[in-house]
């Protein structure tokens, strides 16, 4: 049958409750609609807000105060945070000139054009909404939306459509031109029809989850800590500062490294091959080295539940296959990267990896073609050209459209390894089926 409500172990708020409740907050709050937004110049300061000041927030806001004395005409201006002594650590970095525990406050103000969501993966898709109804853009973390909020991401790539708000979900591989020179490779029939990819994601440690750390054992919930706020649309827990600080090891509040690693390599990879929606997603892992043994402070490690192993394969329409798979028990690489794409043709086989791309027969293995990638990964760059977009509302590359079918086919690769089993997308009722 159809998979319409979020899967899970309890019972979490249904999404129309969940908007509902959004819906009488921002009533509280006075919040109105958004005045005309201004014409910005080639050169106009972007004022900036921040939703979310934990360590990725706080890497984001180290690079934007430094692209901004580089001469990047960008302000902080606003600062959001559910847990107020990380709010008052980001007002003081950034001088920002408000700072509030309630994003809807924030994304109230006029004097915000752009805003940065560096949440918990389970509020991207709703803070990203609701940004874009309040007329600003949005630079949102990956993933789009969390694994079991099955639509969420399609409801963004609407919006941005409906509103004329830019998008740019933050993989920044997307600033490496070796994506659009494969495209262009493909699209001249270097390789022929693709007919398969393999790529994954591999790195030794535990640092994505286990790693986070606790700014404070002893904090518990209230006017400092807003635990209710932290769980959105959620199961409801007891409040556990590993829960709250260590978010990325529970499967309720992220997908482990489907949608934290994966989409990292997968959003280039449908942008190169204009992959779009898959027909069906396979996948198995689990906890295979990071056991309750392993773990250096068990405390905390005997409720994590998110996998450290996931191997998925993909199908596509037209006879296309991608075969997807990480550990974080294992950081062996091969051509330079940690996530070697391998594209697979009639004719040929496109490698993309340390400074090159190169091609060879699908025969014998011999070269093709050979050309250095012009642009590497650059998160300056990456934030500069989304800056850059917002000036002349180009899109940027990491799109919402482009986005959406990407979140949508890791949700269903963290279902497939959840159940075990064959997760399918209905096309002509654009359903994920589980």
């Amino acid at each position: 049958m159809a998979n319409t409500k979020s899967p899970s172990d309890s019972t979490p708020m249904t999404r129309r409750q969940f908007h509902k409740s959004l819906a009488w907050t921002s009533i509280a709050l006075g919040a109105a609609a958004p005045s005309a937004r201004r014409v910005l110049g080639a050169n106009d300061r972007l004022r900036l807000g921040v939703i979310g000041c934990g360590s990725r927030g706080g890497a984001h806001m180290d690079l934007l105060m430094k692209m901004r004395e580089q001469g990047e005409p960008v302000d902080i201006t606003a600062v959001c945070d559910t847990y107020r002594p990380r709010l008052q650590r980001a007002a003081n970095f950034t001088k920002a000139a408000f700072a509030t525990m309630l994003h809807e406050e924030l994304l109230a103000r006029p004097d915000i054009d752009v805003v940065l969501i560096a949440t918990p993966e389970h509020w991207h898709g709703y803070q990203t909404i609701d940004a874009m109804r309040a007329g600003k853009d949005v630079y949102v973390e990956k993933p789009l939306t969390h694994w079991r909020q099955l639509g969420l991401a399609e409801e963004v790539a609407r919006v941005s459509q409906e509103t004329g708000r830019l998008v740019q979900v933050g993989c920044q591989r997307m600033s490496s031109s070796a994506y659009t020179q494969a495209k262009a490779l493909i699209q001249k029939g270097l390789i022929g029809k693709p007919v398969m990819a393999e790529t994954g994601y591999f790195r030794f440690g535990d640092w994505g989850e286990r790693g986070m750390p606790i700014d404070d054992p002893q904090a518990r919930p209230g006017p400092d800590l807003d635990w209710e706020r932290f769980q959105g649309d959620c199961p409801r827990r007891e409040f556990h500062v590993s829960r709250y600080f260590r978010w990325r090891m529970y499967s309720e509040t992220a997908g482990g490294p489907v949608s934290d690693n994966y989409i990292h390599f997968y959003n280039p990879l449908a942008y190169t091959l204009d992959l779009g929606y898959p027909t069906k997603v396979c996948g198995l892992g689990g906890i295979y080295r990071y056991t309750l043994a392993e773990a250096p402070d068990p405390e905390y490690k005997q409720e994590r539940d998110v996998p450290d192993t996931c191997n998925l394969v993909i199908e596509y329409p037209d006879h296309f296959i991608v075969t997807c798979a990480g550990t974080q028990a294992n950081a062996y690489t091969t051509y330079g990267s940690n996530e070697t794409p391998i594209i697979r043709g009639w004719d040929g086989t496109l490698l993309i990896g340390g400074r090159e791309i190169l091609v060879l027969r699908s025969d014998d293995g011999r070269e093709i073609h050979r050309e250095p990638i012009q642009t590497g990964i650059d998160q300056n760059k990456f934030w500069a050209d989304f800056l850059a977009c917002c000036r002349t509302r180009q899109q940027p590359l990491s799109n919402a459209a482009l986005s959406a079918p990407v979140n949508t086919t890791m949700q269903m690769g963290v279902l497939a390894v959840r159940g075990e089993r064959v997760v399918r997308y209905d096309h002509e009722r654009k359903l994920v089926i589980a």
